[in-house]
């Protein structure tokens, strides 16, 4: 796989590709970041973008990861003030101990940088250059809004600012945050800045079926990171994950967009009477057995159980030694 494959791979949209292929043709080494802003539990939905970071890595690119603990806030307070470090020291762990990073991406922590006096006065040229119906629109998917407060709209500012203060080609998020990279493309040669090339990553879809995203404030719709053995089985055991079925469906996303990047392969044990264990080597010869009607729910449940179990174990131990880190 090439070097523009291996970038585009999983991805949903890219703005644009022309973009990519013209920075991947002219520059020796590409450089991009994903960020992340520390507010509830940390969930396997927060791992689709962070899994690029492994193609990103064979494709030669220099990946940083933003803990964007200001942003945190600016969100209706998601995290308090006081505890804005507390909570991104608790995200920077989750994402060390989530994969087997065979090349660690770089850490920066939003409020080394956020808080300097030339970032703030480029954020105050932004502002004076935003209506707020284009602010509002760009937070629109990613930040509360129900009453929208003025942080709320600065968030959108920021993130945009961020592209330009990493140094980087790439910004890497989920779709819901294409309206926030739209604006960043379109505002920041505004203020003397060049646009960078925008990566989304699709949504994982809430252990409950389709129709909303897995959430950090929905229990029923997510496994974290660090769950036990049991309750990893259990909520993979009761998952939407209908017979044939592949579209909306989470257990093929989360062996798709989780441990196929991660671990190349998923194993599934079978009694020999229901043809025995099979080992596949990536999701589109999973997805033609299972749509074929070949693999029963419950035994790929019970595979993609046992590789979660397996990733995240060094996750799932620390954190049972260390309950007292984990946001209450």
């Amino acid at each position: 796989m090439n070097k523009l494959e291996l970038i585009k791979r999983n991805t949903e949209e890219i703005i644009t590709e022309e973009n990519l292929k013209e920075k991947i043709k002219n520059k020796k080494q590409l450089s991009a970041y994903y960020g992340t802003a520390p507010t509830g539990l940390y969930h396997m939905g927060y791992l689709v973008p962070l899994s690029k970071l492994f193609d990103f890595n064979k494709a030669g690119v220099k990946n940083k990861v933003l803990i964007a603990n200001i942003h945190a806030a600016l969100d209706d307070l998601k995290t308090p003030w006081e505890r804005i470090d507390l909570v991104a020291d608790y995200y920077k762990k989750c994402i060390e101990l989530s994969f087997p990073w065979d090349k660690k991406p770089e850490f920066i922590l939003g409020s080394d940088f956020q808080l300097t006096k030339k970032y703030q006065l480029d954020l105050l040229k932004l502002s004076a250059l935003s209506t707020v119906a284009r602010a509002t629109r760009a937070a629109s998917e990613v930040t509360r809004m129900k009453n929208p407060k003025v942080s709320e709209l600065i968030y959108p500012l920021m993130q945009a600012l961020d592209e330009e203060y990493l140094k980087v080609d790439i910004q890497l998020g989920g779709t819901d945050q294409r309206h926030i990279f739209t604006y960043a493309r379109e505002y920041l040669p505004s203020i003397g800045y060049k646009s960078r090339v925008e990566i989304m990553t699709p949504l994982i879809v809430s252990l409950k079926g389709p129709g909303i995203k897995m959430s950090a404030s929905m229990p029923e719709s997510r496994i974290l990171i660090h769950d036990s053995e049991e309750t990893i089985k259990k909520n993979i055991n009761n998952a939407y994950c209908p017979i044939g079925i592949i579209k909306d469906n989470p257990i093929l996303q989360l062996a798709k967009f989780i441990v196929f990047p991660i671990k190349s392969k998923l194993k599934i044990e079978r009694d020999k009477k229901f043809g025995g264990d099979i080992i596949f080597n990536n999701n589109i010869d999973l997805e033609k057995k299972f749509s074929e009607k070949k693999i029963h729910p419950l035994d790929l449940k019970r595979g993609l159980s046992n590789e979660l179990i397996n990733v995240f174990s060094k996750a799932r131990i620390y954190f049972e030694k260390n309950q007292d880190l984990i946001p209450k």
